[in-house]
């Protein structure tokens, strides 16, 4: 046992994928069998994700969560900015700009007010919890836009590791409540085509929870809301730590 331990550690990045890789199986093993596809295997993993990282903080007292067990320690890395950050980059190269023009005026009002929306309402209730420097608003209002941007913004304009850690939450809870609400509300939305699909996603923006919930409705919508919850993502990135933390140094 000793010797498995001493190789899992000596490929802890390896190991990490791999664990992420049985999560997920299980995830949507149990999607289909407890919820039936109403609840998305995304979804499901990012709470497993959450309580495990919970779990291992109460029990090593450390600030990395399941990263500060030494065995697990690869999944500090594959969860860092370095692989977030090529994530980012590799989404955004995917993205053709000529597929936006499908979805009409209404695909680009969805996305620009979307991104809007979210990043004021997430800095207004980081207002309301008692946050009043323009580097904590941008950062958990980038969060509320979604977990990817909140760390994107945290990091450029300097905000603390805990606020950056409460824009990853928030982005999270967004996530999974768009995960599960798409399918209960996309009757009354009508949420039934590529053009519908493409607009939602420009509003939402939280691409994993828009390909989940999209995925629980229909299949064949999927790559419509995620491209457009694509370009909402490098929005985001691109507006949080310049005009909109500019507007609210203004402001402040």
């Amino acid at each position: 046992m000793d010797t498995v331990i001493d190789v899992l550690e000596s490929n802890g990045l390896l190991f990490a994928f791999t664990l992420v890789g049985v999560t997920i199986l299980i995830s949507g093993w149990l999607s289909r069998r407890l919820t039936r596809g109403m609840l998305h295997g995304s979804a499901i993993a990012i709470i497993v994700g959450l309580a495990l990282a919970y779990w291992a903080g109460q029990h090593t007292g450390g600030e990395k969560g399941v990263a500060d067990i030494a065995l697990f320690a690869g999944l500090g890395l594959m969860g860092g900015a370095m692989i977030r950050d090529f994530a980012i980059v590799s989404t955004a190269f995917g993205v053709d700009l000529r597929e936006i023009r499908k979805a009409g005026l209404a695909g680009v009002i969805a996305l620009v007010a979307g991104v809007w929306v979210s990043f004021f309402v997430g800095a207004a209730l980081a207002w309301g919890f008692g946050y009043t420097d323009p580097e904590s608003l941008a950062t958990i209002g980038a969060g509320a836009a979604t977990y990817i941007v909140g760390p994107v913004t945290g990091t450029a304009v300097g905000a603390s590791s805990e606020v950056i850690a409460l824009s990853v939450a928030a982005g999270l809870i967004k996530a999974v409540l768009v995960m599960v609400a798409t399918p209960l509300i996309a009757p009354l939305i009508r949420l039934n085509n590529a053009k519908s699909a493409m607009v939602y996603g420009g509003m939402m923006g939280t691409t994993s929870g828009v390909a989940g919930g999209l995925a629980a409705t229909d299949e064949r919508l999927v790559p419509y809301g995620a491209m457009t919850a694509t370009f909402y993502t490098g929005l985001g990135c691109l507006l949080g730590p310049s005009l909109f933390y500019l507007a609210l140094q203004a402001i402040l």
